[in-house]
């Protein structure tokens, strides 16, 4: 009911001369944002039923979003504790230790994967990505959680020159 109230509202504004809201707060009609309906749909456009992408496209000209549009996906616990270990290794590398400065914050590269001899090729370089991981809180933080962290946890950080103590 919610959904076919929204777009026939957006269907009444576009057959009033409007166009198509594409971003929150754009258009809004009795009471309804229209604009972050619009954006809604467009963006789980493979969630609506068949009926639904239909009627978006062929009465409203709504087209799904590209991926360019699209949110990037949430990183898991698991790819934030990676991303950190890998910080820490870096680290270890250049300095030799992981006595981190508390506000110490530390650059690393993300993605890309490897070389193919002529260099990195434009897909490699595109899914590079320069991340500012704030390492000395994490490092202060793992070393008052060491009695939560799990074994293998603990094990990693130990391998690449983590101070309990």
């Amino acid at each position: 009911m919610e959904w076919q109230r929204r777009f026939h509202l957006t269907r009444q504004h576009l057959e009033a001369d409007g166009t198509l809201p594409t971003a929150p707060g754009d258009v809004l009609h009795q009471g309804e944002d229209l604009g972050r309906w619009v954006h809604t749909q467009r963006l789980g456009f493979d969630e609506l039923t068949a009926v639904q992408q239909w009627m978006c496209e062929h009465i409203l000209g709504m087209t799904p979003a590209g991926e360019d549009e699209k949110p990037k996906p949430r990183r898991s616990q698991a790819d934030k504790w990676s991303l950190n270990v890998a910080a820490a290794r870096q680290y270890y590398q250049r300095e030799g230790h992981l006595r981190v400065p508390r506000k110490h914050t530390e650059q690393i590269i993300v993605g890309g994967g490897g070389e193919d001899g002529d260099g990195q090729d434009r897909e490699q370089r595109e899914e590079r990505e320069e991340r500012e991981i704030k390492l000395g809180a994490w490092i202060n933080n793992q070393r008052s959680r060491a009695a939560t962290l799990t074994t293998e946890r603990i094990e990693q950080l130990s391998a690449i020159g983590m101070r309990w103590t």
